[in-house]
C-alpha cells in the first residue's frame, strides 16, 4: 500500500463515519447531498486521505458548504474543541527552531501541508462559528498575515461570552489548549 493511501476498510470505516456526522449535522450543508460528497470523495483518494489524517487527529471534519464558483465541496473540522492530535504546537518551522529551550514536537504548518489541508483563515474561523459554538475552552491558530508574522508574531481565535475573539501571540509560543482547524476542498 502507498504512502498516504487508506486501506479498504480504513476508506469504507472513515465514508461510514463522515456520512453519519453528514447525516446528524445537516444544518451545517443544506442542499448539499451525501451522495455527491461520498462520489467526489471515492474520485479523490488523496484528499480521502487529508479527511482521514483530520479525523485521526479529532478534527472530525464535516461539510461545511460548497464553493460556488468551483462547485468543490469544503470541509471544516468541525470538533467541539481544538483539535486534540493537534495542540501545544507553535506557529511555523521557524518559531520552532527559535526556541532554545522546551521546544515543541512540531509545528500548525508542517502539520497542515503534511496533512494535506489549509489553515483556516480568521473569515473562516468565523464562518465555522456561524454553525455552532466551537473553542469554549481552547483556543486555535488561524492563518497569519506576512506583515505580522515577519514581526515574530501569529493569530489564533477562541469564543467566549458568546463572542469570536482573535488574539496575537508570539509565533513561538505553544499551549495545552490551543491547537489548529484546518479545511479541505474536494
Amino acid at each position: 500500500m502507498a504512502m498516504n493511501a487508506l486501506s479498504p476498510d480504513q476508506r469504507e470505516e472513515l465514508l461510514k463515519t463522515l456520512e453519519a456526522r453528514f447525516e446528524k449535522n445537516r444544518d451545517r450543508h443544506e442542499g448539499i447531498v451525501w451522495e455527491d460528497v461520498k462520489s467526489r470523495l471515492e474520485d479523490n483518494p488523496a484528499k480521502l486521505w487529508s479527511l482521514y489524517e483530520m479525523e485521526r487527529t479529532e478534527g472530525e471534519p464535516d461539510v461545511v458548504g460548497r464553493d460556488q464558483k468551483t462547485g468543490e465541496i469544503v470541509f471544516y473540522d468541525c470538533s467541539p474543541e481544538s483539535p486534540k492530535g493537534r495542540r501545544s504546537v507553535c506557529f511555523d518551522r521557524k518559531a520552532l527552531e527559535s526556541r532554545k529551550k522546551h521546544k515543541p514536537e512540531n509545528n500548525v504548518m508542517d502539520m497542515a501541508a503534511a496533512m494535506g489541508i489549509e489553515l483556516l483563515t480568521e473569515e473562516q474561523y468565523r464562518e465555522l462559528q456561524k454553525l455552532g459554538n466551537f473553542d469554549l475552552k481552547t483556543s486555535s491558530w488561524v492563518s497569519t498575515p506576512a506583515d505580522i508574522r515577519k514581526l515574530g508574531g501569529a493569530l489564533f481565535c477562541d469564543r467566549r461570552y458568546d463572542t469570536v475573539f482573535v488574539y496575537h501571540n508570539g509565533a513561538d509560543s505553544y499551549y495545552g489548549a490551543r491547537g489548529f482547524r484546518g479545511s479541505l476542498r474536494v
